[in-house]
């Protein structure tokens, strides 16, 4: 493998801190780097045999996350500062909490007419419940489970 290549996959490793490649290795070019991809499998490989990536295999793809013990190795690799990691190990922005905002309920917060509004509508049935309705209401005529048609009455 050309040095230049495997320079390119380690920078994209590290820039990303995770790294995606399909097991086909007779794909020419990896989509993301622009390497052949037998290089980008075989090269984490061996990253991951030294502990400098954790591998996962999962539906014909191989997944390489960056380890701690990776991080620094790749810095010394590609001379980088110490100030400098990969996109995985920053820590997020956090946006606007809900503290400050004036007017609105909280989770455990409720209106005072939202108990009482709760299903006021005058136009329910009462007589509902077993023994209200006739039972031939409910089942026609002839009562049965599924087991055909009522045989006809016959006169002795």
């Amino acid at each position: 493998m050309p040095k230049a290549d495997r320079k390119k996959i380690y920078e994209n490793l590290f820039e990303e801190g995770v790294l995606i490649a399909e097991k086909n290795f007779t794909q020419l070019v990896h989509p993301d780097i622009k390497v052949r991809n037998l290089y980008v499998v075989k090269a984490l490989k061996g990253l991951a045999s030294q502990g400098y990536v954790k591998e996962q295999f999962a539906w014909r793809h191989y997944y390489f996350y960056l380890t701690n013990e990776g991080v620094v190795y790749l810095r010394e690799y590609l001379g980088l500062l110490p100030g400098v990691v990969p996109a995985t190990h920053k820590g997020r922005e956090t946006t606007a909490t809900f503290e400050g905002r004036v007017g609105q309920r909280g989770a455990g917060q409720r209106r005072e007419n939202e108990r009482s509004a709760y299903r006021t509508n005058q136009d329910k049935v009462t007589d509902v419940g077993p023994g209200n309705a006739p039972v031939q209401a409910v089942r026609g005529p002839r009562g049965g489970f599924g087991r055909g048609p009522v045989a006809p009455k016959q006169d002795e």
